[in-house]
């Protein structure tokens, strides 16, 4: 998303929600004094390798355990700091659609995209059979037939070359089909039975199914159905230049309202005793639907992987962002972590979170067990 933020002063406008909405308990409960000052304890080495460059660029690290917050460190900025999740957005776009499903407006995942976005049906390009039978599920799952792909400068579909025109809902799917060469005559199916190929530009095209299912633009319901009962009252989100929420990136929010969107899902959608997602949605979208390589999987735009500490394995599933962001819920020790970072389009930037995530982190908490 390098262009993307280049030319956010020139292209893109955002918006900030006041303090004005409501809210349902605001604050993270925090665990005794003998627990936490025992895990921060047990964290000192990890602090003093941040502050001495180590690991650059880490914003912030955030814990909680069991509900209940045991770990906030700052090194760059504060709590009120609004942080850029890049790509880690896409995750809550995945809620979005959960809860647009389970009050009925979306009828499934199955839904056709353009069944929904109609008008942009009837004027596009490279027109394909296989257009009209991409669902809502292909999106979610990084898996629709588009040439689309971020991994890959020389894509078509780019989320680069997105940037570079005005309609970027209408540039996605005028995208070809991709085609995939193979040896011989019989074509070995993919795990899953689903093509992985991450596309930014999907996802932004949920934030259209959103509004046109909803009748409610992306960003006020996101407001209204997840941040609001959350007591997330401070987010500002990009927009594409026709006004439109990019919800495949970009979105800014404290670590703590990141925090409680993984807690949220570890409580099978629960927030303070309030059923505020669907938990057969939370479920599904935590399990695997696609798989991108021998140790990882996908599920609704959600990252699936197991992080070992201390000689055993912990399968978990997170939000992941350009820069090295990952907000990680961990199951079976009933943890949630989130770790910002500013290590923009740099190499090696996921694979420093991961080793805060598995050396400091996960043997602190297991060790205090």
């Amino acid at each position: 998303m390098r262009l993307l933020h280049i030319l956010l002063a020139i292209v893109l406008a955002s918006t900030s929600f006041g303090a004005e909405q409501t809210s349902f308990g605001t604050d993270w409960p925090t665990d005794t004094p003998d627990r936490t000052e025992s895990l921060k304890s047990r964290l000192v080495r990890m602090e003093t390798a941040i502050r001495s460059g180590t690991f650059k660029k880490v914003g912030s690290v955030l814990i909680a355990r069991h509900g209940k917050l045991i770990y906030e460190a700052y090194f760059d900025g504060d709590a009120d700091t609004l942080r850029d999740t890049r790509s880690a957005t896409k995750s809550i776009t995945s809620a979005l659609v959960g809860l647009a499903i389970s009050e009925g407006s979306l009828a499934s995942t199955q839904v056709r995209i353009l069944d929904v976005v109609p008008d942009r049906a009837q004027r596009i390009q490279n027109a394909d059979p296989r257009k009209s039978a991409i669902s809502v599920e292909d999106f979610l799952t990084m898996s629709s037939p588009l040439e689309c792909d971020d991994w890959n400068d020389a894509s078509r579909g780019n989320e680069e070359r997105m940037y570079l025109v005005e309609d970027w809902s209408q540039f996605v799917l005028d995208l070809p089909i991709r085609g995939r060469s193979h040896l011989g005559n019989e074509v070995e199916a993919p795990p899953f039975g689903r093509f992985f190929s991450y596309c930014t530009g999907g996802v932004f095209v949920l934030s259209e199914v959103i509004e046109n299912t909803t009748r409610i633009r992306a960003d006020r319901y996101a407001q209204a159905r997840l941040f609001g009962p959350l007591g997330i009252r401070n987010v500002t989100w990009v927009y594409s230049p026709t006004n439109t929420p990019q919800t495949g990136g970009g979105l800014r929010m404290t670590s703590r309202d990141l925090l409680k969107i993984v807690q949220l899902y570890l409580d099978g959608g629960r927030w303070h005793g309030r059923q505020v997602l669907d938990e057969a949605w939370v479920r599904t979208s935590t399990q695997a639907h696609a798989q991108i390589d021998d140790h990882t999987k996908y599920g609704y735009l959600w990252w699936l992987k197991s992080f070992a500490s201390r000689a055993k394995s912990y399968p978990a599933f997170y939000m992941s962002g350009n820069g090295g962001n990952k907000a990680v819920g961990v199951p079976s020790l009933d943890i949630a972590v989130v770790i910002t970072s500013t290590n923009y389009n740099t190499h090696g930037m996921h694979e420093q979170t991961e080793q805060l995530l598995t050396d400091y982190i996960l043997d602190a908490v297991v060790a205090a067990d």
